[in-house]
């Protein structure tokens, strides 16, 4: 297992090869949080495309980088692009990011959730209902019963943690289930990352900007790095956003700004702990 001072040596070179590199992170979002996704996108450092026709997304996924699939505000040619661009992003072997937003609702995304099984997205991020409810769609933990209620959770992180690790043990990748305690595993080690803020919860698309943050950082580490960087710098950025916003609208500008302005030695020494599972 590695040391904590290891992992945080990992996530300073995350942050910075972002930055230096400007990676491109193509994503299929939430029609509600598109413009937020690519904001927070950039402020960290990459380079966003947003798209939802079948042939664009096969060509931003066959271009390199890494790719973001947010099965919310589901359209119906939805039907044709995500199995396409999860399967082009598998045999490539480009690594993406899934966010089984309302997972239970409607047959496409129902359908598509049931064939990414197969595709084995690198990282998967969800609150603890979506990604209890994932595992169980995809029969890892037997008989699993979330509390999905739209795109909210009603499952406390711990009540997510077995799922957390089997579907990161089925997909070779990392899973972050997002929280009041963030938990970030890859199957053997368990990060829980503390900060943020509850105006989080008062703006739309903090989650989902997350996932298109993580798919940013995995296109330069691997996927439990990604995905305990992105956590990281946005319970850095909504902890200290907080300090200064007046409300929900000033708050969001302000995470944006935290998150452009944060040094790499700031996001790895945000607050976490470390066990094996």
């Amino acid at each position: 297992m590695k040391s904590k001072t290891e992992i945080q040596n990992g996530i300073i070179k995350a942050v910075n090869a972002v930055r230096e590199n400007n990676p491109m992170a193509g994503s299929i979002t939430n029609t509600i949080t598109i413009n937020f996704v690519a904001n927070a996108q950039l402020a960290v450092g990459g380079s966003a495309a947003m798209v939802y026709l079948p042939d664009e997304a096969e060509f931003l996924a066959k271009a390199g980088g890494a790719f973001y699939i947010n099965v919310g505000g589901i359209l119906p040619i939805y039907e044709q692009t995500l199995p396409l661009t999860a399967q082009v992003l598998h045999e490539n072997q480009i690594p993406w990011v899934l966010d089984p937003v309302a997972i239970g609702i409607g047959e496409i995304r129902t359908k598509f959730l049931l064939q990414s099984k197969e595709f084995k997205p690198s990282i998967i991020r969800g609150n603890a209902s979506e990604i209890i409810a994932l595992a169980g769609l995809w029969e890892l933990e037997g008989e699993n019963k979330s509390n999905v209620r739209g795109v909210d959770s009603t499952d406390p992180v711990a009540a997510a943690k077995a799922a957390a690790v089997a579907l990161a043990k089925w997909t070779g990748g990392a899973v972050a289930v997002s929280g009041e305690t963030d938990l970030v595993t890859d199957g053997a080690v368990i990060a829980y990352s503390r900060g943020g803020s509850d105006l989080m919860k008062k703006i739309t698309g903090s989650g989902c900007s997350l996932g298109g943050v993580a798919a940013v950082y995995a296109a330069e580490a691997d996927p439990f790095t990604a995905a305990l960087t992105a956590t990281a710098i946005y319970n850095f950025a909504g902890r200290a956003a907080a300090q200064k916003a007046k409300g929900p609208g000033s708050f969001q500008v302000q995470f944006l700004d935290e998150l452009h302005n944060v040094s790499a030695e700031d996001v790895a020494n945000n607050p976490f702990e470390i066990e094996e599972v």
